[in-house]
């Protein structure tokens, strides 16, 4: 995919960016007019601002920023969210606070990052069974 088609559904939203040339998240900001402070244990739906337009084929991932994390226990709720190409509604990401402290929220920090991802869509045929392996059904944990 060569070109992302964005549209902002907010004339003050920032657009996504990537911050180094090896980056392959493009950085989501919130789109707000007022801070919001989610609480210790709080999910929130924050706005983008924006919309995209993906290829058939292609779907955007959010993912939380590792910084937002790590230091502040801010991740999305759904843990990956995930932007089918038929979407063309604005970004939403539902933030989840899984510390013990506030957390503040200004328009224009970057909350989450996308990345795109060129996806597979094979046919579905239902099987009798499937071809044998040396790992078999073995799982959590059968591997040592």
């Amino acid at each position: 995919m060569d070109i992302l088609q964005i549209t902002r559904t907010n004339p003050a939203a920032v657009l996504p960016k990537r911050q180094t040339e090896g980056s392959v998240g493009y950085d989501i900001s919130a789109c707000l007019g007022a801070d919001i402070e989610i609480k210790p244990g709080q999910t929130y739906k924050v706005g983008s601002g924006i919309a995209i337009a993906l290829k058939p084929g292609y779907a955007a991932f959010i993912y939380a920023r590792s910084g937002l994390g790590i230091n502040h226990g801010i991740t999305p709720a759904n843990c990956v969210g995930v932007i089918d190409s038929d979407y063309r509604g604005e970004i939403i990401v539902g933030l989840k606070n899984s510390s013990d402290n506030v957390f503040t929220v200004k328009n224009g920090d970057r909350i989450a990052q996308m990345v795109i991802t060129k996806c597979e869509l094979p046919e579905i045929v239902l099987c009798d069974n499937l071809s044998d392996t040396a790992r078999g059904d073995g799982g959590f944990g059968s591997t040592g």
